[in-house]
């Protein structure tokens, strides 16, 4: 065996050393999956409310654990990164923003205004 192979894969450092613009299109790829299986949670969710008033209680109750909001709070960032993303695709598609700078650009303001949801609404559930 060479002494010089890696014995693992340091992927937190790997994320970090990648450009803004890989890391923006990695993300949007994972809040897609995240979106996917919070809607499987919100439908629970709304079917569970709408079965009886006894249900919205229990629906209500689920919600206002922090877990609950937590799940709500990262559902509600995942899709404001993946519609910024897929805004700035959109705009790439229409040649707008498709060089590199414009790319990075792009990405980086796809961040920015993900982060500001993320903060209004962790200050709107909790």
């Amino acid at each position: 065996m060479n002494a010089q192979r890696p014995i693992d894969l340091p992927l937190a450092s790997l994320f970090a050393a990648m450009p803004v613009t890989a890391m923006a299109s990695i993300l949007h790829r994972a809040t897609g999956i995240v979106l996917f299986v919070g809607a499987l949670f919100i439908f629970y969710l709304i079917e569970t409310a709408l079965a009886s008033p006894e249900g919205f209680d229990a629906a209500s109750a689920i919600v206002k654990t922090p877990l609950g909001k937590f799940a709500l709070w990262l559902i509600l960032v995942a899709l404001a990164f993946h519609v910024f993303a897929g805004i700035k695709h959109l705009f790439m598609d229409f040649h707008i923003g498709d060089s590199m700078r414009g790319g990075r650009l792009g990405a980086l303001l796809s961040f920015v205004l993900a982060l500001v949801v993320a903060i209004a609404a962790g200050v709107w559930l909790w």
